[in-house]
């Protein structure tokens, strides 16, 4: 399956070198006029990818029937609605879009335009988040769910400097709820569903969060979920139960091996490798849209409407505004 690709950044260089293991054959290589000798680079990786500077080019003249776009959280409403207007399917790296109504604007275009749309969240596609949601029965009655995925990013320094990369921009819808805590979002809501209230208790520096505490309500338990992006601590998630409780240690961008702990003694660990954290996604959207799976595919993205509905929630509780909140 062709894959066009816009960006350059961490993500894509992340994923590139695997793509043709699970299938995908990269055609282009979309970058700024400033970035075109990284896409070069990249596109060499690729064998014969064709590398543009201009994204409506780029749509215009591959034959590559999905767009990847991993670019800043701000450019995902504009290169999906182009790309969704194209005619081509799209994978848009987490977050969809800057807002709720951002979101619900491209997945309305890819129901109206009968094409597929991806929000890339691993978290939902690991095979041990799976064995967690099953064990869940096994701990009773839910009481206590924390979460803390906290990264020092190495871009904070430069923040500190008084620069400000894109991830800690709040006019390119950075932040510590959009990047890390969203993998947390998206870990509760695909266990627990939407929750009754959400507040969010942020550090803000400059107008953006550098870290912050999610607090959501839930009808018979509570739900808090930490970040960090200046700071870091041990990751890990934990649901109290009545009869015991389950313990992951891992990110919840990677959501490795579960531990159940249950009053009685009994402990159980259960832990499936993949090659790579990005590898089941990958092969998620390769499959669904082989068999033109739109039910899966539109499950998934009434999920990331939720994710999106919390995140715009939570950073307008905390007072952090993007300019999508103007419009």
């Amino acid at each position: 399956m062709k894959l066009a690709i816009a960006g350059t950044g961490q993500i894509v260089q992340t994923v590139l070198p695997y793509l043709a293991d699970w299938g995908w054959e990269v055609a282009a290589i979309c970058a700024t006029v400033r970035s075109a000798g990284k896409a070069g680079e990249l596109a060499a990786q690729c064998g014969n990818a064709a590398v543009f500077t201009d994204f409506s080019q780029m749509l215009a003249e591959t034959d590559a029937g999905v767009v990847y776009i991993g670019t800043p959280n701000s450019l995902h409403i504009s290169m999906a609605e182009a790309a969704l207007l194209s005619g081509k399917h799209v994978i848009v790296e987490k977050p969809l879009a800057s807002s709720l109504d951002e979101s619900e604007r491209l997945a309305d275009l890819a129901m109206k335009k009968g094409l597929f749309l991806f929000e890339a969240i691993t978290t939902v596609y690991q095979p041990d988040y799976a064995a967690l949601k099953a064990q869940l029965h096994r701990i009773g009655d839910i009481k206590l769910v924390s979460c803390n995925f906290s990264q020092f990013s190495s871009r904070y320094e430069a923040f500190q400097r008084g620069e400000t990369p894109p991830v800690f921009d709040p006019q390119k819808s950075g932040g510590a709820l959009m990047d890390l805590n969203l993998y947390n979002i998206h870990w509760l809501l695909g266990l627990f569903g939407m929750p009754e209230e959400v507040v969010y208790h942020a550090n803000i520096d400059r107008g953006i969060d550098t870290s912050g505490v999610l607090w959501m309500q839930y009808p018979n338990f509570q739900a808090v979920s930490a970040a960090a992006k200046d700071s870091s601590s041990p990751n890990r998630y934990i649901i109290q139960g009545t009869n015991g409780y389950l313990l992951q240690n891992t990110p919840a961008n990677i959501c490795g091996e579960v531990t159940l702990h249950l009053n009685d003694g009994t402990e159980e660990t259960f832990h499936i490798q993949t090659q790579h954290r990005m590898e089941m996604e990958f092969r998620a959207f390769q499959q669904e849209i082989q068999e033109q799976d739109f039910e899966n595919c539109y499950e998934a993205l009434s999920r990331s409407l939720e994710a999106s509905s919390v995140l715009t929630e939570a950073r307008k509780s905390a007072g952090i505004r993007f300019p999508s909140d103007a419009e």
